[in-house]
C-alpha cells in the first residue's frame, strides 16, 4: 500500500505553514485546546457546546501566530473538506434518526424487561456490553459504525439496570477498539499490514497476544466496578421495567444496518437503509405515528417531529469535529511529523531504539493527523526502512503502527471516537442517566489502557520479537 501524497503535500521543510516561535508556536493552538479540555472535563462539563469556543480561541491563536495566514486559512479549510469528516457528518445525522426512532418506539424498556429477566445488571451489564461492542467491531472492521449503534441503544439502561454510567461508555469504547485492532477488515489492520508488506493472517493471529489479555484485564475491571455507586449520577435501579415485548421487533432495524456492513455496504448506505426500516417498523406496529415522523407548526412556522429531532442532536458532535479538524489541518501543514521522521532517522543505533523510534513516530503521528488511518500511510514506508534495516518482522513493525494507533484515539478527549461515544451518551438523558464527558469516557476505556501497557512493554522488553518473526539483518543483534 502506497503512501498517499495528501499526506506529504510539500517536499521540504521550508514549504511547510511557518509560524512565529517556530515549533513551539505550532503547536501552541494544540496545547491550549487540550489544556481547556481537561479544565472542562475537571470541571464536570461534558456537553461540546464548551468546547466550541476552546476551538475558535485556538484558531484564533494559530491564526494570530501564522506567517502565512492566507496559507493557514487554506490549511484549516482543507482539514475540515477531508472526505471522511463529510462520511462522518452524514453517519452521525443518521444515525441521530435511527436513534430517536429505536427510543421513541419502546425498545430499550424491552430490552432492561429482558435483561432484569435474565438477572443481568450492574458490573455484569458493562461486561456484557463490552463483549457486544467487541463482537461488532470485529465483525464490521468500524469502531464508528459501532458505537453508533450500541451507545444509543445500551447507554440509556445504565440508570434501570444499576450500571456506572462512566464505566459503561468505557466498557463500549473499549469494545468499539478491540475490533477496529484485530478485525481482518478493519481499515487500521490492512493499512498496518500492506505497509509492511506483512501477511493479513500472521498479523491478526499475532496482534492476539496483545489484544486478548487486555481484554481480559478490562472485563475483571467491568466486573468487579461497574456497578452504579452514589459517586456518578444514575437513576436508581427499577424494581420492574414495563416495557412491551413487541418492541424488541424494532431491533431488526439495527440487525440490518449490522448486516449490510457485514456484506460490505458503506456505512451511509447502512444507516440509511437502518432508518427506513425503523421507520416502517414503527408505523407498522403502532410505535409512533405519521405525524410523529413529521409534523407543521404553522403558528411558529417551523417543522417537528422525530427525524428533525434526530438530526439536531448531531449538530453539536459535527460542529465539535469540524473545528477540530480545521485545526488538525494547520498542525499537519506544519510539517511537524517530517521533522519527528528526520530527527529519528538520525538516531537510532539498534533493534530496540528502531522500535521505539517507530512507536514515537506513529504516535506523533496520530495525535497531529487525529486519524489512525492517515497516521499509519503517513509513517509506513518509514516504518518499513527502519524495519528493513535493523532486523524487524514485518509483522512485529505492523502490530507496532496497528496497536499503538488503536489507544489514543480512544483515550484522550479531542479523537473522533471519544467525542463521538460522549456525545452519543446524551440519549441517556430522557431516563436521567447524566452524561459522560469524552475525558471520561476515555479515562475509563480500560482496554485501550491495556492496549498501550502492552505494546509499551513489548517495545521496552522485545517481549513477543521472536514470536511475531525472526530479525535477520546483523544489526538486529544491537539490543
Amino acid at each position: 500500500m502506497t503512501q498517499p501524497t495528501a499526506s506529504q503535500p510539500h517536499a521540504s521543510p521550508s514549504a511547510h505553514l511557518q509560524f512565529h516561535g517556530g515549533l513551539v508556536g505550532s503547536l501552541l493552538p494544540l496545547l491550549l485546546f487540550l489544556a481547556g479540555v481537561a479544565w472542562l472535563g475537571i470541571s464536570g462539563a461534558p456537553d461540546e457546546r464548551g468546547l466550541w469556543p476552546l476551538l475558535i480561541l485556538s484558531l484564533g491563536i494559530g491564526a494570530l501566530l501564522a506567517k502565512d495566514r492566507t496559507r493557514y486559512s487554506q490549511a484549516l479549510v482543507d482539514g475540515m473538506a477531508r472526505p471522511l469528516v463529510a462520511v462522518m457528518v452524514l453517519a452521525w445525522m443518521l444515525a441521530g434518526i435511527l436513534s430517536t426512532l429505536l427510543g421513541k418506539s419502546g425498545v430499550l424498556d424491552a430490552l432492561v424487561q429482558v435483561a432484569q429477566a435474565a438477572g443481568v445488571s450492574g458490573g455484569g451489564f458493562v461486561m456484557a456490553s463490552f463483549v457486544v461492542g467487541a463482537l461488532l467491531s470485529t465483525a464490521t472492521g468500524t469502531s464508528l459504525g459501532t458505537l453508533l449503534l450500541t451507545v444509543p441503544l445500551l447507554f440509556p439502561a445504565a440508570g434501570s439496570l444499576g450500571a456506572d454510567p462512566v464505566f459503561l461508555l468505557g466498557a463500549l469504547l473499549g469494545g468499539a477498539t478491540f475490533g477496529d485492532n484485530i478485525s481482518p477488515i478493519s481499515d487500521t489492520t490492512i493499512a498496518s499490514a500492506g505497509t509492511q508488506g506483512a501477511d493479513l493472517g500472521t498479523v491478526v493471529r499475532s496482534r492476539l497476544r496483545y489484544a486478548l489479555p487486555a481484554a481480559g484485564v478490562a472485563l475483571v475491571i467491568y466486573g468487579l466496578f461497574g456497578g452504579a455507586s452514589s459517586a456518578v449520577g444514575t437513576t436508581a435501579l427499577a424494581t420492574e421495567a414495563g416495557g412491551d415485548s413487541r418492541a424488541l421487533l424494532m431491533l431488526l432495524a439495527p440487525a440490518l444496518v449490522l448486516f449490510l456492513l457485514l456484506r460490505k455496504q458503506a456505512l451511509a448506505i447502512s444507516l440509511l437503509a437502518g432508518v427506513f426500516a425503523a421507520a416502517t417498523l414503527g408505523l407498522a406496529l403502532g410505535r409512533f405515528k405519521p405525524t410523529d415522523l413529521l409534523s407543521i407548526d404553522a403558528e411558529n412556522f417551523i417543522a417537528r417531529g422525530l427525524i428533525a429531532d434526530g438530526i439536531e442532536k448531531s449538530v453539536g458532535v459535527v460542529i465539535l469535529t469540524l473545528l477540530l479538524m480545521a485545526l488538525a489541518g494547520a498542525l499537519e501543514d506544519s510539517g511537524l511529523i517530517e521533522r519527528l521522521l528526520a530527527t529519528a532517522k538520525r538516531r537510532v543505533a539498534g533493534t530496540r531504539q528502531a522500535e521505539g523510534w517507530i512507536f514515537a513516530a506513529i504516535s506523533g503521528a496520530v495525535m497531529i493527523t487525529t486519524q489512525s488511518g492517515v497516521a499509519i500511510l503517513t509513517v509506513g514506508r518509514f516504518t518499513r526502512d527502519l524495519g528493513d534495516r535493523f532486523g524487524i518482522a514485518p509483522a512485529r513493525r505492523a502490530n507496532i503502527l496497528d496497536v499503538t494507533s488503536c489507544t489514543y484515539p480512544f483515550l484522550l478527549p479531542y479523537f473522533i471516537p471519544t467525542i463521538l461515544a460522549a456525545g452519543l451518551s446524551a440519549s441517556g438523558a430522557e431516563r436521567g442517566v447524566e452524561r459522560v464527558s469524552a475525558l471520561n469516557a476515555g479515562l475509563f476505556n480500560f482496554h485501550s489502557w491495556g492496549l498501550l501497557v502492552m505494546i509499551v512493554m513489548a517495545v521496552a522488553t522485545g517481549w513477543g520479537r521472536n514470536a511475531e518473526g525472526v530479525a535477520v539483518d546483523p544489526e538486529a543483534s544491537q539490543r
